[in-house]
Order: structure tokens, then sequence, then C-alpha cells
């Protein structure tokens, strides 16, 4: 194998698939990025066998061939270098050469045969949407994914497809995100559980453009198609929670608040509170506004968000974190937020129409 690539597309090529490199696996070749030359097109795979990721590069095709090289190394050779072209080329016993200007390298890498075949999955009856889309959905979701592995089906986002509309769920006990959005083409019903890592890493590829992707939902795997990039992951097996039971139909006191005043305010106060055991910040909703405060054992914080209120005066508790990470991703100027009791929990919602729910569960307190 011997091609001939600039050092730019080389090195955004391996930051991409090394997103799906094993770091943690008895194979040593998993450890590396498959190289597969052929066609006039150089070809690079990386998977953990249950992320992969493949890109194809523009190169200069001398020679087709095949090897596998150490990823780690490699990426950090190919960084280092200047912008220039790259001549890569193996030889037997899987030895690779790389050679940019005066500088030489001599890698041992491994036999393309000893890398375990990728799964993979052709496009039938795609689901088209843009990737900016996409990628406002996980990351406006993402982050109410249970990091644990006690419910792995909560581990990953629950996509719902109904027509054009797409329904993004995250849950992880403690808090939900929600987000709907819509397709750019008719996609009957589907329903799938996608991985919330791999999720996290497309979101990290997809650029500044507003190109479409292609989504391909099987029964047991997925395949996103951004062009010169695909990624196909393991779907998660399991019945995921009946979300629409969880979010309360009615409110007993509700208020209708700047978002940015609110999050500046929560910020504010959180600074104290994280310097306590429980990260708490207690609110005050009162005819007048909103009283946030908190306390630890260096001090206290009072922050007064003027708001407009409904319903019942009520004091209620919250983990600081979470409610800054639903007030981060929203960009509406005012938002609503609904209580009921000081136990249940409180849902952020849009002035107006549903595009997202943010749910959160309150701590209770008993002072």
């Amino acid at each position: 194998m011997q091609f001939t690539c600039s050092q730019k597309k080389l090195m955004e090529s391996i930051n991409i698939v090394q997103k799906a490199v094993s770091s943690r696996t008895t194979l040593p070749a998993l450890e590396g990025i498959l190289l597969e030359a052929g066609d006039g097109v150089l070809k690079m795979t990386a998977t953990d066998q249950s992320l992969s990721i493949i890109c194809f590069v523009d190169a200069a095709i001398d020679t087709d061939g095949s090897v596998v090289i150490p990823s780690r190394l490699f990426g950090e050779i190919v960084k280092k270098l200047y912008d220039t072209d790259i001549r890569i080329n193996s030889e037997e016993g899987n030895v690779v050469h790389i050679e940019a200007g005066n500088s030489r390298f001599r890698l041992q890498g491994f036999s393309a045969e000893e890398y375990p075949d990728v799964e993979t999955m052709e496009e039938q009856n795609p689901v088209e949407m843009g990737q900016e889309d996409l990628k406002k959905i996980i990351q406006k979701t993402i982050f109410a994914a249970a990091v644990e592995e006690t419910r792995p089906i909560l581990t990953g986002a629950l996509f719902e497809i109904e027509g054009t509309a797409l329904t993004s769920v995250c849950l992880d006990g403690y808090r939900l995100g929600l987000v709907r959005s819509r397709l750019k083409s008719e996609a009957g019903t589907k329903k799938v559980v996608i991985p919330g890592r791999a999720l996290f890493e497309i979101s990290k590829i997809i650029g500044g453009e507003d190109n479409t992707v292609n989504i391909t939902l099987g029964e047991r795997k997925v395949l996103f198609d951004l062009g010169y990039t695909r990624i196909i992951t393991k779907l998660l097996d399991g019945e995921f929670i009946n979300y629409g039971q969880i979010i309360p139909a009615e409110f007993i006191t509700r208020v209708k608040v700047d978002h940015r005043l609110l999050y500046d305010s929560m910020e504010r106060a959180a600074l104290v509170a994280r310097e306590g055991k429980n990260n708490l910040v207690r609110l005050g909703i009162y005819e007048k506004g909103i009283v946030i405060t908190s306390n630890s054992e260096i001090g206290t914080a009072q922050e007064e968000v003027p708001a407009v209120f409904e319903g019942k005066e009520l004091d209620i508790a919250f983990n600081a974190r979470y409610f800054l990470d639903a007030l981060r991703v929203i960009e509406d100027e005012e938002i609503m937020i609904d209580f009921t009791t000081q136990v249940s929990p409180c849902v952020l919602r849009p002035v107006e129409g549903d595009e997202y729910v943010y749910l959160l569960l309150p701590v209770r307190t008993y002072n």
C-alpha cells in the first residue's frame, strides 16, 4: 500500500475516526486505525465493536493495500508534521513508513486480517434532516441521559419519529430533557434508543455547515451518513420509560420569567451552593417574583428575579447543577416554569409552542 495525502485532510480524518478507537480491549488491533487504499480513495476505519466510524479521504493512491496502524501514535505524529503532503507506505511484515519533508517515521502495524469485521449497513429509506438540527437536538437533551450503567436503556436517547416529526428524549431518573424537531422528508413511524456516547461523538463531528445527514434506522443498529463520514452504532435493547406519564399535565404554581436573568442569578447562587455537601439552591416562588437562596459553611447567597406569577406561593429546592444544565441549553428570551408541590417535579416550557420540555425533580428538605 502506498498513498500521498495532505497533512490537514489526514489529521481531520484521524481526529474523527479516533473517537471510535477502543480504549479497553484485549485485541491489540482494535487500538489502531484500519487504512485501506483502493479505487482512488483512502478509507479509514475505527471501531470498538459497538461504535464504528468510517472516513473516506481524498488521496493520491499509488498502490492498493491495507494495514492497521497504532491510532494514538499515528495521530500524534501527523499532528506534529507541517501542513504539507504526507507519503505513507506499508511493506512486508506490516511495517508502515511515514514521510513528510525531512521527517521519517517507521511504525510497526498489524495485518488488516487481524482487524475484526466492521458491520456494514446499507442505506435504505433514510431519514433526512439538517446536520445542525441534529446537533442541536443532541446538545439539548444528551446531558439528561444516565451515566451509570445500572439501567443501560437510560444511557441512550429515545428517537421517536412520526411522519416528519422527530422527538428526542433523555432521562436519568432525576431529570428529563425532551426536544421536538422536523425532518426534511416523510419517514413513517419509528422508535429507537441510540447510545448517548455515539450521539455525543456525532455532535462533535458535525461541523458548522448546515448539510444534510441521512439516518438509516435498522432493527439492531443505526447509520448516520454525513457524506465523507459514516457512523454506525448498535441500538440499545429494552423498553424505554413511558415519559408521557412522567410529565405533569397540570400545575398549581406558574411563573413566566426572563431566561437570561434567571440563568445568571442561578449561576451566582450556585457559586455558594457548590461549596456545600449537596449543591442545593432554594427557590421561593412568590407574587413579587422568584427568590433564590443558597448556603454552605463558607457563606450565603440571595438573588431576586422578577417574574409573572400565577397560582399559589411555593418554596422548593433543587440541585443547582441540574437546574443550570437545563437553563444552559434553552435559547428563548422568556420561559414558563410550572410547579405542583414541594416534592413534585417542576417543568420548564416555552411560553408558546411545545418545542421542548425539561423536567426536574426537587430535593426534599426538612427545614
